[in-house]
């Protein structure tokens, strides 16, 4: 799950089991500051715009429900820890399985560029290598990745509304951060409190 031709995405990747269950290690490189990136990650409304829908309480503490455009998963999640802007860690269930998967993500950077690194674990061992190309896709599909590594046209059915096509401001004082309140028009991920 590497990547090193001039020009593309650099996604590392790693696949392992622990305890009987299947771990996913992602790691990229970003020239955008580390509010920004936390930003497109964490505001539903940015999130609309690549990933899928996410509805619900964004907060340390909060459920919300998710649909994923690119492979169609939808559940429900929980987010169990939120230190903005270097950490968060949900807990997300699809209702056709038995167990909760986790998902780690954490930022290193400053204002230039930041490293994502996401860990996904719980997964079943024999769709191990799915998960890892799906998580793999989810990055490379990210507002931050190079105009050159992301696909000419979005992975989610076309239409003139796909909101994958459309551009959004930077966080600004009119479209804030992550702050530790949650706007109910706007959720973004924050700590509990």
């Amino acid at each position: 799950m590497t990547d090193n031709a001039a020009g593309s995405v650099h996604v590392l990747g790693s696949l392992r089991s622990a305890d009987g269950a299947g771990v996913i290690r992602i790691e990229e490189h970003f020239e955008t500051g580390i509010d920004e990136l936390w930003s497109a990650l964490t505001d539903s409304e940015r999130l609309a715009r690549w990933y899928g829908e996410i509805e619900g309480e964004l907060r340390a503490g909060g459920e919300f429900r998710a649909r994923v455009y690119a492979s169609g998963w939808e559940g429900i999640g929980r987010i169990e820890e939120c230190d903005p802007p270097r950490r968060f860690r949900v807990v997300s269930k699809d209702p056709d399985e038995p167990n909760e998967e986790t998902m780690e993500v954490v930022l290193r950077g400053d204002s230039d560029r930041t490293t994502l690194v996401v860990v996904q674990g719980n997964l079943p061992l024999d769709l191990l290598w799915a998960y890892g190309a799906g998580l793999q896709i989810h990055v490379e599909d990210s507002p931050h990745t190079s105009p050159a590594a992301r696909p000419a046209t979005p992975r989610r059915a076309s239409t003139s509304s796909n909101p994958l096509t459309r551009s959004w401001p930077p966080a600004s004082a009119s479209n804030p951060r992550c702050t530790g309140r949650t706007r109910a028009a706007r959720p973004q991920l924050a700590p509990a409190g």
